[in-house]
């Protein structure tokens, strides 16, 4: 059939030709099966479209309502003036009609087959009620006007007939339904296949075009969002979901399962199960899967093995929601399931309601239940799924109670007894179980009331077993047999199909409600943020997230801006602060208590390795690590000026702490550090005469600090003196009189001896003490030697502050190494020393810092805000107030809106 190319061979490259040579083509067509082979494995499109035609027919000329009759293909949920769930009713049609029925339908297939038994069905049942009028005995309360005679012979035998007639009838009733019933299964087994196929064709171009959401996922997002949305200004959640709740292992979870065709939910022997609500969207698909809604990965509910892992993974998603001391959790796992012949909507299954608390559980388990039961079944539209053991008594349960409190009218109420096999054996009365179903046992109503089968109690059958031994069951039960159930009742894909009608009659009755009232809510919240913040975008929590952590960074950055000689200089000045009580005590005034030079350096070199040894690094790391938080702190604070806004001042706290909190200061440097602080102070050789003079001046002004601090303490032991005393009105306390006494005495003994050691020995701590007795004054060895301490303390500073004077003109001295020279400056090479250890110290530091610390802290810092970045909860408790909770609500409202409005388009669009 291709056409004569042979004009046109130029077009073609040559190696196509040199391919044709080498490939031989009739060999390859002979090798291909014949046209006729492969059409017979093609289904027969020509029948299915006559099925198709004929049900477009069917449906268009009004006929449809009576394929409603007894089946369940189009269970309808009627709520208008009415509270129960029921099928059309068809009136008895005459046998015109049913004789032109069937001339009409006689060669439609399988489909006509159907209506011929539905019509048979009808004529069975009207004759039944018929034959059951005419047997009805008289009612009680209506008495005979003439004494009833014997009945005859004959009277017994007509009843007798009546009887046997009546029971024929409705043998023939049950076998007309079950024959319907497989028709029926046959041809919604075709349909679903078909529908396999064609959705597998759309799935395959899911990358070659960009293929819209199914109404029901749409849906489902929105449920998402609002299970998260703070209502504000009377904006409640009131779109329908499908609830299902009931007494613990009524069975709520092999509901759920036998709806959605798989074995999803973790399973236990009379244990607390389910534990947080789930969301389950259920939807079709060409695929059996499930996916959650925060994750990507799909499990393929036709393997066992993917199964154990979904039912692994929700329960561990439960356990993980429950807080620590509680047993159950209100926050809800979304879940999708999706699959061939699946109806659509959304379900919640919630934990069973328990009556009383057991061991393990949490004291406030059953008030929580109950709870968040409520929660969901207060919600006007939502449809109560109440589940009911049919195993044990009805008088044990408690669900129906709650149940009938949040919908006493059952107008939203779908009744399910469960477990009717186990009913059907134990009970000694089956009238009881058709009590139930008709709503006269419980004190609720409900829309429907059903009856099913979901398993044997063993957890390893699967949905296809459970189905056959549901079907069979019911077909063998006499509760269908005696008219005690009829066959709409009774089945989980019944069930399945009244629960999508009024599912999806219930959204489409409230959805645009819903939109309307986020809209105006929508409208206030814009309102208000014109009027509070007209100048400001509308950033929410994790917008101004964003915008706190970039001005964050940049005050990381500013910390490399910072010049050597800043660093140094505070480096060196706290450095001194946290080391100079130890220079001056521990070093420098032993070391000048003795009698010569070679003495004094001997100490002081022995107490410096000592220093140097143990504690100086770790101080001087101390140190360095003390400064750079501070120098943080300060850019921080610093920025705050340029038009901060406070709404992040506790994020930028938060994070500077937990930054400061993780890192650790580089101890590898401590090492090389002692190295360096060792052989600084090692070098004694003053090289010029300014480095002299520094030295001298440092020297100076540590003295000079130390008498002020010494004197200072002196002044708070002996109280004011006289001209404080006289001009400002004070006293000496009598502790502070002592202390005055034994001072006074003290320095009298130092003008005698002022080359007096640093200690007092204990014959002159008992001759000052007698002293004092001799003027009155009783006195304390301990606190003579107090004084003592503070007041020799003093003169050595004093002291040493002369011959600091003296060794300024020193330095001509000790370059000759003080020789032949009463003036030695020894003390005035120790703070040269201290001094340059200091610098080189603090030189280091600074490099330290610089090259490594401050590029590890900007690290740490920006750890820190991605963690807080990804922890929902933290950012809510830093970034707080009107104005953000507005922004996020305004931002909720507005895509919760929008949502609503993209599926009320596509409900309308859905044909």
């Amino acid at each position: 059939m291709f056409p004569d190319m042979s004009q046109y061979t130029w077009i073609v490259p040559d190696f196509v030709w040199e391919l044709s040579e080498n490939i031989d083509l009739d060999k390859l067509a002979s090798a291909l099966p014949q046209l006729e082979e492969i059409a017979k494995l093609l289904p027969d499109m020509e029948k299915i479209g006559e099925n198709f035609t004929f049900l477009k027919s069917l449906l268009s000329t009004g006929l449809g309502s009576e394929v409603n009759g007894a089946s369940g293909l189009h269970l309808l949920l009627e709520t208008t003036g009415e509270s129960t769930l029921r099928v059309t009713d068809v009136p008895p049609t005459s046998a015109s009609r049913a004789d032109s029925s069937d001339k009409q339908f006689k060669k439609q297939g399988l489909l006509s087959e159907l209506i011929l038994i539905q019509q048979q069905i009808q004529q069975h049942e009207e004759e039944m009620r018929r034959a059951a009028a005419d047997n009805a005995p008289p009612p009680p309360s209506e008495p005979s006007p003439t004494p009833a005679p014997n009945p005859s012979p004959s009277q017994s035998k007509r009843k007798s007939s009546d009887k046997e007639r009546i029971d024929q009838l409705q043998e023939e009733l049950l076998r007309t339904q079950l024959k319907y019933q497989r028709m029926l299964e046959r041809l919604e087994k075709e349909n679903k296949e078909l529908r396999k196929v064609v959705l597998q064709k759309d799935d395959k171009g899911i990358h070659q075009r960009n293929v819209k959401k199914s109404l029901i996922d749409m849906y489902s997002e929105v449920l998402d969002i609002l299970s998260y949305y703070d209502s504000n200004y009377n904006t409640q959640d009131h779109l329908p979901r499908v609830v299902v709740v009931g007494d613990q292992s009524a069975g709520k979870t092999s509901v759920l399962e036998m709806i959605a065709q798989a074995r999803i939910f973790p399973r236990g022997s009379g244990e607390m199960m389910t534990r947080s609500p789930v969301k389950v969207t259920l939807s079709e698909g060409p695929h059996h899967v499930a996916m959650f809604k925060d994750s990507t990965r799909e499990f393929d509910l036709g393997k066992e093995e993917d199964l154990a892992a979904l039912r692994h993974e929700i329960e561990l998603r439960m356990r993980k929601s429950v807080k620590e001391g509680q047993t159950v959790s209100p926050e809800t796992i979304s879940l999708s399931v999706k699959g061939p012949g699946i109806q659509r909507m959304v379900l919640v299954d919630l934990p069973g309601v328990i009556n009383t608390v057991t061991s393990g559980m949490a004291a406030d388990t059953k008030e929580t239940i109950f709870g968040i039961s409520k929660a969901y079944m207060q919600n006007p539209n939502a449809i109560i799924l109440c589940i009911q053991d049919g195993s044990v008594d009805a008088e044990r349960s408690i669900v129906t109670d709650l149940v009938s409190q949040m919908d006493p009218q059952g107008k939203r109420t779908i009744f399910v007894l469960t477990k009717v096999d186990l009913a059907e054996k134990n009970l000694a009365s089956p009238s009881r179980i058709q009590q139930i179903v008709e709503g006269k046992l419980f004190p609720m109503k409900a829309l429907g009331y059903f009856a099913v089968v979901t398993g044997k109690g063993s957890s390893n059958e699967s949905i296809d077993s459970i189905k056959d031994y549901e079907e069979d069951f019911f077909q063998n039960s006499r509760l269908l047999r005696d008219g005690m159930l009829k066959a709409h009742q009774v089945t989980t894909k019944n069930l399945s199909l009244a629960v999508s009608d009024c599912f999806w009659k219930m959204v489409r009755e409230s959805v645009e409600q819903q939109a309307d009232a986020f809209k105006a809510s929508r409208f206030n919240l814009e309102t208000e943020w014109k009027n509070n913040y007209p100048r400001l975008r509308e950033l929410d929590r994790n917008e101004l997230y964003e915008k706190a952590k970039n001005e964050i960074l940049d005050e990381v950055i500013s910390l490399s801006q910072v010049t050597p000689k800043h660093w140094e200089s505070i480096l060196q000045k706290k450095l001194w602060e946290r080391v100079s009580t130890h220079v001056i005590e521990n070093i420098y005034l032993p070391a000048a208590q003795t009698m010569n030079s070679g003495t004094f350096n001997t100490t002081v070199d022995i107490k410096l390795k000592q220093w140097t040894d143990k504690q100086l690094p770790h101080k001087a790391l101390e140190v360095a690590w003390e400064t750079l938080q501070e120098e943080f702190a300060r850019f921080m604070a610093e920025y705050k000026g340029k038009d901060q806004d406070d709404i992040f001042d506790k994020l930028k706290e938060a994070v500077k702490d937990e930054s400061i909190k993780r890192h650790k200061w580089n101890e590898r440097a401590m090492d090389s550090l002692r190295v360096i602080q060792h052989n600084a102070l090692e070098d004694r050789s003053i090289t010029d005469k300014p480095q002299w003079d520094a030295a001298i001046q440092f020297m100076e002004e540590t003295l000079q600090s130390r008498l002020k601090d010494t004197d200072s303490i002196i002044s708070d032991m002996v109280g004011p003196d006289w001209k404080q005393r006289w001009l400002s009105w004070t006293n000496r306390t009598p502790e502070q009189h002592i202390r005055n006494e034994t001072k006074n005495e003290l320095e009298r003994l130092l003008k005698l001896h002022e080359d007096h050691t640093a200690y007092l020995a204990n014959d002159e701590v008992t001759t000052v003490r007698k002293n004092l007795e001799a003027r009155g004054v009783e006195v304390d060895p301990v606190l003579i030697k107090d004084t003592w301490h503070q007041l020799y303390r003093r003169h050595f500073l004093q002291k040493a502050l002369l011959h600091c004077n003296l060794c300024r003109r020193g330095f001509y001295y000790y370059q000759r190494h003080f020789v032949d020279s009463e003036l030695e400056c020894n003390d005035v090479v120790l703070f040269w020393r201290i001094q340059r250890m200091l610098a080189i110290t603090a030189n280091t530091l600074r490099q330290q810092l610089t090259n490594t610390e401050v590029r590890r802290l900007e690290k740490n810092v920006k750890e820190v805000l991605e963690d807080f970045g990804e922890d929902t909860e933290k950012k809510g408790q830093l970034i707080t107030g009107r104005r953000v909770q507005l922004a996020e609500d305004l931002k909720k409202v507005r895509e919760i809106q929008e949502k609503l409005e993209a599926f009320i388009e596509a409900l309308h669009k859905e044909k």
